[in-house]
Formats: structure tokens, C-alpha cells, sequence
């Protein structure tokens, strides 16, 4: 008797513990868009998605989390989603940003890949709200043709969906798509598709079920550079005597039409409207107020093709490669930089020393493929923690320069797939005894005196055999 009665309890547990499971790993079905607008803008190598959503909870209980679904095909160029809700109205109006994380689902179609955006507030039965996420795509424009000659536009492919792909209904949705001009080959029609100018727009489409996809495509002219760094590796050195020293050794490489034929520089400079219009010319990168000491050099020497714009809020600096970079040119080349310690390093109230810096690419528009922040702290610092608004990789490493004796802790931060918006600030924590400021001049003071007490010594011993 005893044991169908402990049977039947382990089966109701089991059937409790797989509904709990399932309704965890679906998204809620209780949720319906009334309203979708998307608008992509392809005027650069980067592709920024501006997404509208009205959202409807239909159901009888309330939810605080909200599904956005991406093709596997996108997600290995999702550099970054972010989400907000506006609340108020007219000048009352606030803004409210929401926690974007990716989820896994086990029962998703396709491969689809899920992020999950967390309401401030649950959506309680019958409300609705509206969300305004942006989401941007690196390395999604393709060169057709591959290879173009010096005097020769730059074409491109775009593939995306006329159908926002979603796990929800959506009962109206609008996609509009921007080129940077009026030229564009070709585009898939999805009816209803109109074009107007340098906007292609697909819908109104009403009722579509979850999971709704139409493939389109899109030939254009795009001739602004795709400047693309392949590493980065930014390092951050703090001294306690005041000084702060940034170097920034670049990877470049020029990611659109490989360049064909050969280059003319008579041509290019004669016509430039007409000659490498798809070139990279220059790059402007913009670097923190009261900067000095600045030095831009590669492995020849120093480049003098820089000019430097400073004022009380910015800095920026204009530099020029040693040649113009067409379709799959790189160039390598390093920048330097000290700045005043005391903009940029604190104590918390637990009297612990924190650095405050910005860790993207200074450079502007630039998609970094991989980026490696090194903050070198001073030889003495003990339980360094670092602070970064998304997720990164982190370790350990030591590094030794004049006068170590035990070595400085490096705190090494790596992240794959930039984009401008990656440049906030994190913060690097440490304990340090001021104590510890001495040991050098010690160093230093002790070897000088040894020294002159050796000369001393000698001068005076007799070392003859004799008297």
C-alpha cells in the first residue's frame, strides 16, 4: 500500500517539475504586437536597427519578460541590442533603460536565437507598452562585386526579412530600409513594397502568425570606407607620481570591395570625386580632454601626417595613413598618449583606488573584430576587481618594467565584435599602500650610496704588494 502511494507522489512531481520546465523554456503565448515598425539604416558598414514594438499582454496573469528572436545567420553579427521604454507624457516624459541578456530556448525553430528584455514593471493582464530597441549588425553588407578598379563604385548585398521574426502574433507591422543614395540595382519585392527615393518600404502587413519569414534582398551602392580594426590592444599604464599613459597598437584593415588592378596615384589625387571614392582617406579619433605627450608612428617611424584639435571638453586627432587604404589594404600603426592622473583615478568609500576610463576604439565609426584593454596597475597593488557594463573575458597577468622587483598586476579585459556604442566607461578596483611609492626611490638612493661608499673604499685601500 505504502509503495503505489509513494509512486504516485514521485509521478505527480515529475509531472509538476516537466510542466515547470516547459513553461519556463517557451516564450508566453499570451503575449501579442499590436503594432511593429522597424526601420534599418544602411548608410554605413554598420547596420543600426531602430525597432518599435507595442506590446499586449492577452493573458490572464502578468508577465515581465519579452522575447526578441534572431535568425542564427544575424546573430554572429549582433554587435549589441539595447532596449528603453518612455513613461509619462509630453515634458514629463522619462526614459527608462531595460536589461537586455541572451536566453536559450530548447524548443526554438530554426536554430532561432533569443534575447529576453526585462520590464521594469510587470505587464499586468490587458495593459500594453511600447518599446524602443536598437539593435546594429557588423560585417552585414557584402561586396558584390568582390573586387572593384580604382575609378569603380562599390556595390553591396544586404539579406534580411520583409517579416520581423518574432515568437509572437503580430497583428500590423511596417519594415522601412535606407540607402545612402539613390542608386540601388535591385531589391526583392515583397507586395506591398514601395520605393521613394532612398527608402524602400515593405508593408503594412497585417496578421501574421509567430515565426513569419520572408527573405529579401537588396543591391545597392554604398561607397563610404569600412574601416574594420582586427585587434586592438589598448594599454593603460597608471603611475602614482601623476601620470597616465595610454598605448593603442591598431590592426586596420579596409573591409569593402578588394581593390583590383593598379593604383594610380596621379589619378587619385587629380580626381579624387572620380578615383577611390570608397577609399579610406583619413580617421579622426576622438580622445579625452587635457591630453599631451601625443605620438602617432608605425614600425618605420613617426608618421608627421597628424594634426591634434584640443579644447576643455575633447580632444581629437586626425591622422592619415602613410597611403591611401582601398578594399583589402591594412596598415598597422600605434598611438600614444599621457594624461593627468587625477581626471581619471579616485577612492571609493571603502578607501580602495578605482580607474575610471572609456574601453571602446577611440576611433570613429570603426568596427573592432577584437579588442584587448590592459590596465597595468602599480608594482604594490593587492585585490584588483574590474567593473564593465557587458560581459567581457578576464585574467591575470604580470608585468615588469624599471626597478620591479616583484612585478605590476596587468588586469586584461577582451571583447569580440565592437561598435561605437561600446565606448562607456568601466572601472578597475585595487588597494595601495602609499608606502610603496618609496620602494623606488630607495632602490635608487641605497644603489647610489653603495656605489659611492665602493668608490670611497677604493680610493682609500691600499692594494699594493708593496709598503
Amino acid at each position: 500500500m505504502e509503495a503505489p502511494i509513494r509512486a504516485r507522489e514521485i509521478l505527480g512531481f515529475t509531472l509538476l517539475s516537466l510542466l515547470f520546465f516547459v513553461c519556463r523554456s517557451s516564450p508566453s503565448h499570451n503575449l501579442l504586437i499590436s503594432n511593429a515598425e522597424r526601420r534599418i539604416d544602411l548608410s554605413s558598414h554598420i547596420v543600426k536597427v531602430y525597432l518599435t514594438l507595442k506590446v499586449e499582454n492577452a493573458g490572464s496573469t502578468p508577465t515581465s519578460e519579452i522575447l526578441l528572436a534572431f535568425p542564427p545567420t544575424q546573430v554572429d553579427h549582433l554587435a549589441t541590442v539595447e532596449a528603453l521604454v518612455t513613461k509619462g507624457k509630453r515634458k514629463k516624459t522619462t526614459i527608462v533603460h531595460l536589461d537586455v541578456k541572451p536566453t536559450e530556448l530548447p524548443d526554438a525553430p530554426n536554430e532561432t536565437k533569443y534575447f529576453t528584455i526585462y520590464l521594469a514593471n510587470p505587464l499586468n493582464s490587458g495593459e500594453s507598452t511600447t518599446l524602443e530597441v536598437l539593435y546594429l549588425f557588423t560585417h552585414s553588407l557584402e561586396p558584390f562585386p568582390a573586387e572593384i578598379g580604382q575609378s569603380e563604385s562599390q556595390l553591396v548585398f544586404y539579406r534580411d526579412s520583409a517579416l520581423i521574426l518574432s515568437p509572437y502574433h503580430i497583428k500590423q507591422q511596417t519594415t522601412f530600409l535606407k540607402a545612402p543614395s539613390t542608386k540601388v540595382e535591385s531589391f526583392t519585392r515583397v507586395e506591398p513594397t514601395n520605393r521613394a527615393g532612398t527608402e524602400m518600404k515593405y508593408g503594412p502587413y497585417e496578421d501574421r502568425p509567430s515565426y513569419s519569414f520572408s527573405p529579401i534582398l537588396i543591391h545597392f551602392e554604398n561607397n563610404s570606407p569600412f574601416p574594420v580594426v582586427e585587434e586592438l590592444v589598448r594599454e593603460v599604464e597608471i603611475s602614482h607620481w601623476g601620470n597616465l599613459q595610454v598605448t593603442e597598437q591598431y590592426t586596420l584593415v579596409h573591409g569593402g570591395a578588394r581593390h583590383k588592378g593598379v593604383f594610380s596615384r596621379v589619378d587619385y589625387q587629380s580626381r579624387p570625386s572620380l578615383n577611390g571614392v570608397s577609399s579610406l582617406r583619413y580617421l579622426l579619433a576622438r580622445l579625452p580632454p587635457r591630453v599631451h605627450s601625443v605620438y602617432y608612428r608605425d614600425e618605420i617611424g613617426n608618421i608627421s601626417s597628424s594634426h591634434l584639435r584640443t579644447d576643455s571638453r575633447k580632444s581629437e586627432l586626425e591622422i592619415e595613413p602613410r597611403y591611401p587604404l582601398f578594399g583589402g589594404w591594412k596598415a598597422t600603426f600605434l598611438i600614444g598618449y599621457g594624461l593627468p592622473l587625477q581626471d581619471f583615478l579616485f577612492e571609493s568609500s571603502d578607501d580602495r583606488r578605482y580607474l575610471n576610463f572609456t574601453f571602446g576604439c577611440p576611433l570613429l565609426d570603426t568596427v573592432v573584430d577584437k579588442l584587448t584593454v590592459k590596465v597595468v596597475l602599480p608594482e604594490g597593488s593587492k585585490d584588483p576587481s574590474a567593473v564593465v557594463p557587458f560581459p567581457v573575458e578576464q585574467h591575470f597577468e604580470t608585468k615588469y618594467s624599471y626597478l620591479d622587483v616583484v612585478g605590476r598586476t596587468v588586469v586584461v579585459m577582451e571583447k569580440k565584435n565592437l561598435v561605437p556604442v561600446h565606448n562607456s566607461h568601466f572601472q578597475v578596483y585595487y588597494t595601495f599602500k602609499p608606502m610603496f611609492m618609496l620602494a623606488e626611490p630607495l632602490m635608487l638612493t641605497t644603489a647610489f650610496f653603495l656605489f659611492f661608499v665602493a668608490c670611497v673604499a677604493y680610493l682609500h685601500i691600499d692594494l699594493s704588494i708593496r709598503k
